[in-house]
């Protein structure tokens, strides 16, 4: 889910950040990249309420704000490769529920009891990194053991630069990279046909609830849950727009879903990037929007596409078999 936030931004802070990533070829430098895109831009834009964001003399609308996330989205979908299944983690159909029962379930602990959402903001804290250093050192592409090390650093921004562009960029770059290490561990446990259906659900439940204004309450208490003055990780934060950490989970654990076939994986980032940034248009007229959204859209094109190359190839294997078998008549034309 889609909402809106006002923060300032320094120079120095997003410097230090930008040459630090620069200077490597690591795996994070695919999302970095995304995030730095509107730093390049110059000049002054006044946002709607009379705010102005200035780094520098860049600015950070909330258009390029929400079109840098969603970009975010589509490279998530890129990022895993193909691992090996899990052993010590029992396998099931049921594991297709997490993606929309932790929809249920964040929900339900912060109506029942609102602090909760800091414990949440407490556990992203100490889940986000670990799992990010698993990602850069063994589950995307180009990973080396090494590059899980830069989890560290990326903390420090994080931590150091909180309320700066720098800060945000940095764990939201961490929130994203957990979130590969999340899906992996899912897509290792529950099968493939069960577990695009969870994603279809999710996606289903999300709109549902934000139309019915269901989110939104619970959502901003969970943003706002700063655990002790620490990095805020349950969300994720970008200049003057905000996503859930659902909506990076969910294209994750796409994007691992899909690491078998590269090709297939491209394909589906692209459509994830077409079509969050079309939805993006909506905030013309709405204030939030399910991001989830997209990435269903994205996976029921691929699906599709699927089938269909799935059909041709029996149809010619039909006619090859017709062909050679038949009453002695070929089906292909001379």
């Amino acid at each position: 889910m889609d909402s809106c936030s006002l923060t300032t931004v320094t120079t120095e802070i997003e410097t230090v950040l930008f040459d630090s990533l620069k200077g490597h070829r690591s795996p994070c430098e695919t999302l970095g990249a995304f995030f730095y895109t509107p730093l390049l831009t110059a000049g002054g834009v006044r946002i709607p309420g009379g705010h102005q964001l200035r780094l520098g003399l860049a600015t950070m609308p909330f258009a390029i704000s929400i079109s840098i996330l969603s970009l975010a989205q589509a490279a998530l979908v890129a990022l895993p490769r193909p691992r090996e299944a899990l052993t010590w983690m029992p396998a099931g159909r049921w594991w297709a529920t997490v993606p929309a029962g932790s929809i249920v379930v964040v929900l339900a602990a912060i109506e029942l009891a609102p602090s909760s959402a800091t414990a949440l903001a407490w556990l992203a804290l100490v889940a986000v990194p670990p799992l990010a250093a698993l990602a850069l050192g063994w589950l995307v592409h180009r990973s080396r053991p090494r590059w899980a090390a830069i989890a560290i650093p990326l903390f420090a921004v994080a931590w150091w630069a909180q309320g700066a562009l720098a800060g945000e960029t940095a764990a939201a770059l961490l929130s994203g990279l957990s979130c590969i290490a999340l899906g992996w561990m899912l897509v290792a446990v529950a099968p493939a046909a069960w577990l695009r259906l969870g994603i279809y659900v999710m996606a289903a439940l999300d709109t549902w609830l934000v139309a019915a204004d269901l989110l939104q309450g619970p959502n901003s208490v969970l943003t706002v849950a700063a655990p002790g003055g620490l990095p805020r990780l349950q969300a994720v934060h970008f200049g003057t727009a905000q996503m859930g950490f659902g909506d990076f989970f969910v294209a994750a654990t796409l994007g691992c879903l899909l690491a078998s076939s590269r090709c297939t994986q491209r394909r589906a980032a692209g459509l994830v990037a077409s079509f969050a940034l079309g939805f993006d248009l909506l905030f013309l007229i709405v204030d939030t929007l399910p991001a989830t959204v997209p990435v269903a859209l994205a996976l029921a094109v691929v699906q599709m596409g699927g089938l269909s190359r799935d059909s041709d190839s029996g149809d010619v294997r039909d006619r090859k078999y017709k062909g050679e078998t038949g009453s002695g008549e070929a089906d292909f034309p001379p």
